[in-house]
């Protein structure tokens, strides 16, 4: 089974970027990668090591959902699993059915600090299990 390390994470609110990046760097230990636009980060595709990216739905520019097919566009990211975070209610809507097996899950906002990176990881162990079986 693969171990998460690097995230990728897009969000254009400053303060998500902050609570995050300490919530996932401090409590969950992970390496943390950080852009504030889908443009900057598809910009900066080339030179990214990552295992995950996190991506805001909801951005000025392009949204994650057009974010996340940019980046598929570079080889080495096709396979990179995501996880969405949003506060728009997404019920209805079958993110794994249009984007493929690679959708972990959705992260409503508001999200609790504290238990951020343990979703995560609950979210990638259901993936990499369900990846092997």
């Amino acid at each position: 089974m693969k171990t998460l390390h690097r995230i990728l994470h897009v969000e254009d609110d400053t303060d998500i970027l902050e609570i995050t990046k300490l919530s996932l760097e401090t409590v969950g230990g992970y390496e943390v990668q950080q852009y504030s636009s889908g443009v900057q980060a598809v910009d900066h595709a080339e030179t990214m090591s990552t295992d995950l990216f996190l991506l805001d739905m909801m951005m000025p520019e392009i949204n994650g959902i057009e974010t996340l097919k940019k980046l598929r566009c570079s080889a080495h990211l096709k396979s990179i699993p995501v996880i969405f975070m949003t506060a728009k209610n997404l019920s209805g809507l079958d993110l794994k059915s249009d984007l493929g097996a690679l959708v972990l899950g959705v992260i409503e906002k508001p999200f609790s600090t504290m238990g951020l990176p343990g979703l995560i990881e609950d979210m990638w162990v259901n993936h990499q299990t369900s990846a092997v079986s």
